[in-house]
């Protein structure tokens, strides 16, 4: 079979299983997901040895240190893709959920009912931990899943895939729940997000110009978000503890996630005290910064910012820094400049904390926390299949709830309509 062929075939292998999906019992799922988190564990050897023949490959085709950094699977990041594992099966199971009943004149009694999407098909990059996290919640969720990983991966996914599918036969699921699309022929991606016959939405990770190219080529509907242009803004009314530390934080903690802080926002009451830290500890870690004109004029060692700075997603130890003088302006900022992916105030006015969270249009916008928290994990889903920033049913980090829809269901007792 040549590629697109190929593909199908695994469409058709993974409608059938959301059959089977759909109907699987709470116990069931956790079982696998309990089965496939001991797994990982077991296996974290040979899954090392396999990442690390990713990891070697991938430096000698020169990839970039953002990236190698997300390939990268150490100790930690396949214990946290345990616990994850762990975590979505402690969760409520929100399949088959009825919730929103109303009574009608008619004596009809309408709700609505949580059901599975069916096959979700999930096109990333360069982490091997996308595929136990997708694995997982497409699971509890009653899901079936095709993954495409990067092929800097392709060895760490393949090994994972094994586990997952051996889990997956331990609770007497099918195998097929969960397929990993084994060749790295480009092909294979056009042919996935066309099949609409057996795929029902598509889950891009990765860079923006995968995420522009799946955008405009898919036929079936696309969760995504493009960049993660995140924001801090020091509020006039900020801790000054509270904003150092999280600053620090949202930028420094790491460089290469899409949580990252990418532009700091400073009222001018904190630039001869806050931002005089701030500059302090970037220069320290080495964090370039490039400043407005008024901040040029306070720290003239930084390098200037150009407009495209204020719009620039840069993974990297670099920092955009502008001085602003009101809440009002620094929403307008977010909201011309911004991703709509996660943007943090600090403060201690309420008044101005309830119109940031109010009139920031970002799926994830936050008070006295760091952006760095902008994640499945951190907000409880267990794992996160993507984040989205657009406007439809999943919004945000995407967990559970994210991969199902919702049917009307009604009860009646032989009413026919008049």
């Amino acid at each position: 079979m040549n590629i697109a062929e190929q593909v199908l075939n695994i469409g058709k292998r993974a409608r059938t299983a959301s059959a089977a999906m759909a109907k699987a019992s709470t116990d069931q799922k956790n079982r696998a997901l309990r089965a496939i988190a001991q797994l990982v564990r077991q296996q974290s050897a040979m899954l090392k040895a396999a990442n690390a023949e990713d990891l070697e490959r991938a430096r000698l085709n020169g990839l970039e240190p953002a990236l190698l950094d997300r390939l990268a699977l150490s100790d930690k990041a396949i214990e946290t893709m345990a616990e994850g594992l762990e975590q979505i099966a402690q969760l409520p199971d929100p399949i088959g959920e009825m919730t929103d009943f109303k009574n009608r004149p008619s004596g009809i009694l309408v709700g609505k009912m949580r059901v599975p999407l069916g096959v979700v098909g999930i096109i990333y990059e360069a982490r091997p931990n996308v595929t136990v996290d997708a694995a997982g919640l497409c699971i509890k969720s009653g899901n079936a899943t095709i993954l495409r990983g990067g092929s800097e991966a392709l060895r760490c996914n393949n090994a994972l895939a094994k586990l997952v599918a051996q889990g997956l036969e331990a609770a007497g699921l099918p195998a097929d729940a969960v397929i990993v699309i084994d060749t790295t022929d480009r092909a294979a991606v056009g042919t996935l997000i066309t099949m609409a016959e057996y795929v029902d939405v598509i889950v891009p990770r990765g860079g923006k110009g995968l995420i522009e190219r799946i955008s405009k080529e898919a036929r079936v509907p696309v969760i995504k978000h493009l960049d993660g242009i995140c924001h801090v803004f020091i509020d006039e009314f900020a801790d000054a503890d509270k904003a150092v530390a999280i600053a620090d934080n949202a930028k420094t903690h790491r460089y290469g996630t899409c949580n990252t802080m990418e532009t700091l926002l400073v009222h001018s009451a904190h630039a001869p005290d806050t931002l005089a830290k701030l500059v302090e500890i970037y220069g320290n870690k080495q964090v370039e910064l490039r400043g407005c004109q008024r901040t040029l004029a306070r720290f003239p060692k930084l390098l200037a910012a150009t407009e495209e700075d204020w719009s620039t997603e840069y993974l990297a130890p670099v920092l955009s820094i502008k001085l602003i003088d009101s809440l009002d302006e620094a929403i307008s900022h977010i909201n011309h400049f911004g991703s709509h992916h996660t943007d943090v105030i600090v403060t201690e006015n309420h008044s101005n904390a309830m119109r940031f969270i109010r009139e920031v249009d970002s799926a994830s916008v936050m008070i006295n926390a760091s952006s760095r928290f902008a994640d499945g994990f951190e907000y409880g889903l267990g794992a996160e299949i993507g984040i989205s920033t657009d406007k439809i049913h999943a919004r945000g980090p995407v967990g559970l709830e994210g991969l199902t829809s919702q049917k009307y269901v009604v009860f009646g007792h032989g009413e026919v309509r008049q």
